[in-house]
């Protein structure tokens, strides 16, 4: 019987390609996922005589293995030819490298994608039947989708399938993978491959930071300027995450990672090869989801107990980008897209913005440690600055502990720790606390105690033995935490209960705290007295009242453009450009590294953008979704600010939602055609519409094509509004089959235009006139006068051009005053 790798083997030369070769015993052995009830896919990036990618699904000690010659893609209109090859061994699943010239396949190989995937059929069904459904769960590419076998036509090989998404949470409007061209494994682009460079991971721009400290406050401050979170009770950490290498570090710099080995094997996993540096606590929560201190300390005690999570709040550093500058606002942002592939054990920290009072009560009332509040605009700086505050539902502190006592009758045990706290750099005493201390913690305590003990008390003002008991001193060295209802007059503890050691703290800065009133804090928008206002002037450049930050970060290379001048386009744009833009839902898209780097779609707000608007939109599920749009240039420039570098719109406002009122027809050449052709194809539409007596308008793609729109009265429905726009697009492919297409199906648009009418469905979206593109050039979909169209190439305005051209001739001058009703 042969091996299921023989025509693997057969084509190779394992001599001259760095493939592997494979075995018997490869294809027999279990995966560790396997074992563990998970299987893992992969997808490579394969640039060989003709560019595709390769669909790897781990299956019975192979990998089954589909070429897909587009690439996936998240919209389930589009339907991926997918065609099956040989099975290869499972080691194939990381390679990554160059296959020499003349072999099977020869040419560069990246890992553009991994992770684990789940059928959602019986898998030698869905083989044999041509229909497999399955879940992927990688760094790239989420959610459900099928390969569906293609029957073959007379003479064809029957090997053909295709790739679609199925519809579910991660479905998008556009294909969802331009932009990612580096390795998940290496972080190097398909040229570095080829020529042999190094892997190329980003480095952290530093290896240590002070944490920001919160001031514990008696009420919460007014104003919507501040985020409220959980105030979650466990151990600060700090993840330094390069390549495969993770830290997890203490606010005062131990390092716990071999304390917590499974969360950091989880964060280097989900990093996959990125560089960032995150903020956040490392907790045990009970079964009601509160973080329990005890549950912690009993891990640590035996790691065979309930297993902690890491719940990140804050984004210090990505991809070698120093991101403390940022507002808060902006770096929670960027830590929720990234958090939302994240595995169970690495939690996002979610928050509401202002509503401190009613924030503080609810975390009281479901008997929560309290509430965090933290200046909405503010930098990390570190340190006890104010813009981190905290409200406790009740009163819970550190204390050194300087000593213990023993009773005479019991002399093995603890029967109750002496306390202390920091003043003016003397130990001054607290109190002494003895209820909570088992057994257990008596035991854990006494070898904590041990080298420790000491002759004299460590207390300025010790306090006396009591009859009957004996005082062992000890040096100032631990910290413990403790629970009390109050102080006493005498500033002692009332009511205390032990509730464990914190080894995340160094016992000099343990002082007493005491609540300000929330009163006392500014306005985070009035900065004259906040402890930042030195902040040199450069960092505090303002636009449209929106605060700037990294204003000479490179946007675009080609040609050299800033985030500052593209807040700034979009300043000077707002007043051509909202009347188009303002008002209806958004879909945006974000590259916080630039154009050049991997960038993502968003329709959803995030977490607390000043300047936009949200929106509940009824979603086809019958509930509610928030989306958002602006109205101000205040909105323009606020998007701006967080690296937003598209904009695109819904064909209807959000005041008649239901009504569309902008039709968009966007020509898209196939590749190789000439740009007379798509002139051509404007004229020819513009014709049609001509006809039935419809004015349009004209506006580059700011890409390969044109947009034609006509404006319409909001009367129609959506479905009406749809099927009007696909029938005058099937008119153009039936009056000029050779030169047309209205076809969704690549196969079909060879040597065509392809007359895109699905932009005019509820939901989809097209680019917004005068928006920049994301691509090398930053290109503008510039609005045009008729007369333009045989001058204007499709990327041939740059936003040096759009600028310019404030100063002459509204292009689309007369669009509000065209009231046309569907024909």
């Amino acid at each position: 019987m042969s091996s299921p790798l023989s025509e693997y083997n057969r084509k190779r030369n394992f001599e001259r390609t760095p493939e592997p070769p494979g075995t018997e015993e490869e294809s027999t052995r279990p995966d560790d996922a396997v074992e563990q009830g998970r299987l893992r896919f992969a997808v490579q990036h394969h640039r060989a005589s003709r560019d595709h990618y390769d669909l790897r699904l781990e299956w019975n000690g192979t990998l089954l293995s589909w070429a897909v010659p587009k690439g996936p893609s998240y919209n389930p209109r589009d339907k991926r030819l997918a065609v099956r090859v040989e099975d290869h061994p499972l080691d194939y699943r990381t390679f990554e490298g160059v296959i020499a010239q003349g072999e099977y396949g020869g040419g560069t190989v990246m890992l553009w994608d991994e992770g684990y995937w789940e059928p959602l059929v019986d898998v030698e069904d869905g083989l044999a039947d041509g229909d497999l459904k399955f879940v992927l769960d990688g760094h790239r590419l989420h959610g459900a989708w099928v390969l569906v076998h293609m029957k073959p036509k007379k003479g064809e090989r029957d090997n053909n399938w295709l790739l679609i998404k199925e519809k579910d949470d991660y479905v998008r409007a556009d294909a969802g993978i331009d932009g990612f061209d580096t390795s998940v494994q290496t972080g190097r682009t398909m040229d570095e491959i080829a020529h042999g460079e190094d892997e190329a991971f980003a480095a952290n721009p530093f290896d240590h930071v002070d944490v920001e400290l919160a001031k514990l406050v008696s009420s919460a401050p007014d104003g919507d300027g501040w985020l409220y979170e959980v105030k979650y009770d466990g151990y600060r950490m700090v993840a330094f995450i390069e390549h495969d290498a993770v830290r997890l570090v203490t606010r005062n710099g131990n390092d716990y990672t071999a304390r917590f080995p499974a969360v950091a094997a989880s964060l280097g996993a989900w990093a996959a090869g990125r560089a960032m540096v995150l903020d956040g606590e490392l907790v045990v929560t009970d079964d009601a989801g509160r973080t329990d201190f005890q549950a912690l300390q009993g891990f640590l005690r035996n790691p065979a107990g309930k297993h902690p999570a890491y719940v990140v709040f804050d984004l210090l550093a990505l991809d070698g980008d120093d991101l403390r500058d940022r507002p808060l606002v902006e770096r929670k942002e960027l830590l929720e897209s990234l958090a939302q592939d994240a595995p169970d054990d690495v939690r996002y920290s979610v928050h509401v913005r202002g509503n401190g009072v009613d924030s503080f009560r609810a975390a009281c009332e479901q008997h929560l440690e309290g509430v965090v509040g933290k200046r909405a605009d503010a930098p990390y700086r570190g340190g006890r600055s104010g813009d981190w505050i905290k409200l406790k539902c009740g009163n819970e502190q550190e204390f050194v502990i300087g000593g213990y006592t023993q009773s005479m009758k019991r002399v093995r045990g603890v029967s109750s720790l002496l306390l202390g706290q920091y003043e003016d750099g003397r130990l001054v005493y607290a109190g002494r606390v003895g209820s909570g201390l088992s057994e257990a913690v008596s035991r854990d305590l006494l070898a904590a105690f041990e080298g420790l003990e000491r002759t004299d008390a460590p207390f300025e003002d010790a306090p006396k033995p009591r009859a009957g008991e004996r005082v062992v001193w000890l040096e100032p060295r631990l910290v413990g935490v403790v629970k009390f209802s109050e102080w006493t007059d005498d500033g002692l503890l009332r009511h205390p209960s032990y509730q464990g050691l914190r080894t995340d703290k160094e016992p000099r800065d343990v002082r007493r705290e005491v609540a300000v009133r929330g009163e006392d804090f500014p306005e985070p928008d009035d900065r004259s007295e906040h402890p930042m206002s030195d902040t040199p002037s450069r960092d505090e450049l303002r636009i449209d009242g929106v605060r700037i930050t990294s204003p000479d970060k490179l946007l675009f290379e080609h040609p050299p453009i800033t985030k500052e001048d593209v807040v700034r386009y979009y300043a000077r744009m707002a007043e051509r450009m909202l009347p188009y833009a303002g008002g209806r839902i958004l879909s945006i898209v974000r590259c916080p590294r630039g154009a050049g780097s991997a960038c993502f779609f968003k329709k959803h707000p995030g977490p607390g953008t000043s300047g936009v608007i949200t929106a509940a939109i009824p979603a086809s599920n019958g509930e509610d979704e928030e989306y958002f749009y602006v109205d101000s240039a205040k909105g323009l420039v606020s998007e701006a600010q967080m690296d937003t570098l598209e904009f695109h719109i819904w064909g209807s406002r959000v005041e008649t939602l239901e009504q569309p009122d902008m039709m968009v027809f966007d020509l898209d050449p196939d590749k190789g055609l000439e740009l007379a052709q798509v002139r051509q194809g404007v004229r020819d539409l513009k014709g049609i519409l001509d006809d039935l007596e419809l004015t349009a308008f004209l506006k580059t793609s700011g890409g390969k094509g044109y947009h034609v729109v006509v404006p319409f009265e909001p009367a129609a429905s959506w479905d009406a509004f749809h099927d009007f726009a696909r029938r005058i697009a099937q008119v153009m492919a039936e009056k000029w089959p050779d030169r047309y297409t209205s076809n969704v199906r690549l196969a079909k648009r060879t040597g065509k235009v392809f007359i895109d009418w699905m932009r005019n469905g509820r939901g989809a979206t097209s680019v917004a006139p005068y928006s920049l593109r994301a691509r090398s050039g930053a290109h503008v979909s510039m609005p045009l006068s008729w007369n333009e169209l045989d001058r204007v190439a499709p990327d041939a305005v740059s936003m040096q051009d759009a600028l310019a051209s404030l100063d002459g001739v509204d292009p689309w001058e007369g669009y509000f005053d065209v009231r046309q009703a569907l024909k």
